[in-house]
């Protein structure tokens, strides 16, 4: 096989961006959290004071994003992922996107791109399709975590209720909604560490890999 695309989907904080980076360091290919791209649109139009349920200036913000310059660090902050959240369920926004997450995807010897839609819609023939999901419970569980490491106040309840209204918003939406792919590999975090996880993801990507050799 001359080209290694990976494409790994599944709800928020269920490991597949940790578990995604993994991979692509382990197979030497690039990497594109496409959720980034979503937040890099949203955080333009507030930066610009623009509105959040205007589609048409949406997507020419969309269209404009350059996916070299995206910044984790500036990216996660709460108030850019509610707003990317919104903008995703537009149509016009999805396509301008989909279409550079592509180009990303067709360049070169391959790539591991993690978000959404990755094996539904954006890279439908990769070699090698994950869905990576947990229980809301234990999701919920490992952003409280993560926020209380940072030294941070966070609220287990709120943030439970903020997983779930993502996962139906993300599930719910008409456009590209959030599903495993039919011929994607379901891989339950929910009692896994990412080392683990990687491992099984690893033992899985050979195997599927041999069987197309």
């Amino acid at each position: 096989m001359t080209k290694l695309v990976i494409a790994i989907d599944g709800p928020a904080a269920a490991g597949k961006g940790t578990l995604a980076r993994k991979l692509a360091e382990a197979f030497g290919l690039p990497h594109l959290d496409t959720g980034l791209t979503y937040r890099a649109t949203a955080k333009a139009l507030l930066d610009a004071g623009k509105p959040l349920d205007d589609e048409a200036v949406a997507a020419d913000m969309a269209a404009r994003i350059d996916l070299a310059g995206l910044d984790r660090n500036i990216l996660s902050a709460h108030q850019i992922g509610e707003a990317a959240s919104k903008i995703a369920a537009m149509p016009s926004v999805r396509r301008s996107l989909v279409e550079a997450q592509r180009r990303f995807a067709d360049n070169g010897d391959g790539a591991v791109l993690d978000g959404r839609d990755i094996g539904t819609v954006v890279c439908p023939d990769a070699a090698v399709k994950l869905y990576v999901t947990a229980d809301a419970q234990v999701r919920a569980r490992r952003r409280y975590d993560e926020i209380i490491a940072r030294g941070e106040a966070a609220d287990f309840s709120a943030i439970l209720a903020d997983v779930q209204r993502r996962d139906e918003r993300d599930m719910g939406r008409k456009d590209s909604p959030l599903r495993p792919a039919d011929d994607a590999h379901l891989l339950d975090t929910s009692k896994m560490g990412i080392e683990a996880a990687f491992q099984a993801a690893i033992a899985y990507i050979h195997a599927r890999l041999d069987r197309n050799t």
